[in-house]
């Protein structure tokens, strides 16, 4: 429903802001992009930001719309299931499905961001402006001012407008000044901090390198993600402050006792945790929600910028991706004779998805840093990898809902919800799948929702 003369300009150029480029000029826009940080196709990236993601069925469909899947998953490492890691030092993994195609995988975001920009500046319908930021919106007169990095002030004029701007949206803030969006925003108490663990000296890994490594312990744990070139992105999530907490983590001594005592064998594996701690900032985490993401027909707000969520469930850039393509399917819609119509549909059909993964990944932090441990949680797991052999037709667990298919974040939470609740009756005074009552759990599966 478009043609060059519509003119597209979009706020923030990373993994949302470029894929979306991306999109609309497909469907013949000229394209203007806004980026405040510098061109990390000659770049390096900025520090502060997580360096690898585990990207899935969504994100995957989304770059199969730009003809990109096959370029980006040559630069990812199968991640086949979880590996905890007990206080001991023992291990055992979890898989995330009993089908051998079902993986989620791990992708460094900084390369992935450099694919969709060098695709983007090859088009010749888009236009990148690096170094350059927001510093003001005008809604009625369809202006976006801009200010480059030596200081210069330009404007552009659009016909759309879109926030691809991250949590932190100039957008957003802008739309506020006339819009109530209905935004908030809530912080968790806890916080992140990254370490490496570097590759074996010929460059192999030191750990299984096809899993998410977890080292849960009740309110705080340490995960690792595999990168291509043999090391190991770690992320300690912990509370600012309690005991243990990053406010009590001050001094060398302190974030040595703590590793050696909670994470020995990982400690063992990083040489320069001291350094390493005190040189990388602590992250903070939070979830943002938004009543209304567009104003005025022709303005959106999407992504982080729309609806941040906490890491949990590794669905951020997933659903970042998912916005992209569903607003492309309502593109592709007849249904449309302008803009307006048009977003505010998206709008209705795309808020209660993302409140839905905002919600389930909140809910993923507890599994991953206690629940994993539990031996009552792993014959839940067991049992629903089970159900889902025995009755394929009817039960899927709700990971593999969420990671491994594209039915909606809200569907997905509705049935995991059923699921959940049915899986506790069926484990109540279990301790192995043998003592199950697999009759009854076939008469169970039949009362769930449906995987539609």
């Amino acid at each position: 429903m478009s043609d060059n003369k519509t003119h597209a300009v979009i706020a923030g150029g990373g993994l949302a802001g470029s894929l979306l480029a991306l999109t609309l000029a497909e469907r013949g826009m000229r394209v203007s992009v806004v980026e405040k940080r510098g061109d990390l196709r000659s770049e390096e990236a900025p520090s502060g930001r997580s360096i690898n993601l585990a990207l899935s069925e969504r994100g995957i469909h989304a770059l199969k719309g730009v003809g990109l899947a096959d370029t980006v998953l040559e630069n990812t490492i199968p991640m086949r299931g979880r590996i905890i890691h007990a206080v001991n030092g023992e291990t055992k993994f979890l898989p995330y499905s009993r089908h051998s195609h079902e993986f989620i995988r791990a992708i460094s975001r900084p390369g992935l961001n450099r694919v969709l920009l060098q695709r983007a500046g090859d088009n010749d319908q888009i236009e990148l402006h690096f170094d350059t930021a927001v510093s003001s919106i005008d809604l009625v007169q369809k202006t976006i001012s801009i200010t480059g990095s030596d200081g210069q002030a330009n404007s552009l004029s659009y016909d759309l407008l879109f926030g691809a701007d991250g949590a932190g949206s100039v957008v957003r803030s802008e739309i506020e000044q006339s819009v109530d969006l209905g935004y908030q925003q809530s912080m968790l108490a806890h916080g992140y901090k990254e370490l490496t663990i570097g590759p074996e000296a010929d460059g192999g890994f030191k750990l299984e390198k096809e899993a998410l490594h977890i080292w849960p312990r009740g309110t705080y744990m340490l995960i690792a993600l595999p990168n291509m070139d043999g090391s190991f992105t770690c992320t300690l999530f912990l509370p600012q402050n309690s005991t243990p907490g990053f406010e009590q983590l001050t001094t060398p001594q302190a974030v040595d006792a703590f590793f050696s005592d909670q994470f020995a064998d990982a400690k063992e594996l990083i040489p320069d945790l001291t350094e390493q701690f005190f040189a990388n900032p602590t992250g903070v985490l939070g979830t943002i929600r938004c009543q209304k993401w567009t104003a005025d027909g022709a303005t959106l707000i999407l992504g982080d910028a729309a609806h941040a969520i906490v890491p949990f469930f590794g669905q951020g850039m997933n659903c970042a991706f998912e916005d992209v393509s569903v607003l492309a399917d309502f593109m592709d819609s007849s249904n449309y004779a302008d803009f307006s119509d048009l977003l505010a549909d998206y709008e209705a059909s795309r808020i209660p998805n993302a409140n839905a993964i905002a919600d389930m990944a909140l809910d993923n932090y507890i599994e991953m840093r206690d629940l994993v441990a539990d031996p009552v949680f792993r014959l839940e797991r067991s049992v629903a990898l089970e159900l889902e052999r025995r009755h394929p037709d009817h039960f899927i667990p709700k990971y593999s809902l969420v990671s491994f298919n594209r039915i909606s974040y809200q569907r997905a939470h509705e049935i995991g919800h059923a699921q959940q609740h049915m899986l506790k009756t069926l484990c109540q005074e279990c301790t192995s799948l043998d003592e199950i009552d697999w009759d009854r759990a076939a008469s169970m599966v039949l009362t769930l929702p449906e995987l539609s």
